[in-house]
């Protein structure tokens, strides 16, 4: 399945993780900032599945209505719209978007779908990790319980959503990985709330393991996979679109 992804987000570390994630040889990944698409809607939704949404379908329709400002030397496939002069093969789009954060059961959830936001986006997540840990400081055991959360949403755009000017093909899935709040920070690698998010089975923390430890495991992991899966079986993709050079 030949496939370019435009990933509507600018953390680093994210699109780091996903290329890390996604290794399918026919499959190009690059961020919205590469793709050089300029986006940032309200992240209004009341869950991860519609915010996820809502950043998906913002950029799809950008590209929707304006192909050519897509930075086409970012990509690998051209967008189906572009001329057919092109030297590059032509492959549907998928613009995809994740909203993802940590839930904390003692906590009613939060930070929940404002993990990002918590205490403000200038916070240091050092600061917000010391701050929630100051809130458990009374909770002990299996009462720290927690989960990273990912949904991932999909906004597929063929040869015919150009064509005929049609809503992209939208999919959204979810990723859960389940462990306890720690005692303390510990930890380098990751990212976020990686350093204090404790996984009972390798007795470390999210930032204590290794890329590919955490890529088969995480809650991104989960469901970048099954939205591949899913991806795999769209008959839009399957059969619309398998003359793509």
């Amino acid at each position: 399945m030949k496939l370019q992804i435009i990933f509507a987000t600018g953390n680093k570390d994210k699109i780091r993780e996903i290329r890390e994630i996604i290794t399918d040889p026919e499959i190009d990944v690059v961020s919205m900032k590469e793709a050089g698409v300029s986006c940032d809607p309200d992240e209004n939704g009341s869950s991860f599945e519609e915010n996820s949404r809502i950043k998906a379908l913002a950029v799809a329709d950008l590209i929707c209505k304006e192909p050519g400002r897509v930075n086409r030397e970012a990509l690998r496939y051209r967008i189906p719209s572009m001329p057919e002069d092109d030297k590059k093969p032509s492959a549907p789009v998928a613009v995809m978007s994740d909203d993802s954060g940590l839930v904390i059961d003692a906590l009613d959830g939060a930070p929940g779908i404002y993990s990002a936001r918590y205490m403000g986006h200038e916070t240091s997540y050092t600061l917000k990790m010391r701050h929630i840990l100051e809130l458990l400081e009374n909770v002990h055991g299996e009462d720290r319980s927690a989960r990273f959360v990912a949904a991932v949403s999909a906004a597929v755009i063929t040869k015919k959503v150009l064509a005929e000017k049609k809503n992209p093909v939208l999919l959204t899935v979810r990723g859960e990985m389940e462990g306890l709040i720690a005692d303390d920070i510990k930890g380098c690698n990751g990212f976020g709330y990686d350093p204090f998010f404790y996984l009972p089975d390798l007795k470390k923390t999210s930032a204590e393991i290794s890329d590919e430890e955490k890529n088969a495991l995480s809650h991104r992991g989960k469901a970048l996979r099954l939205m591949l899966e899913k991806l795999g079986d769209l008959p839009e993709l399957t059969n619309e679109d398998s003359d793509c050079q």
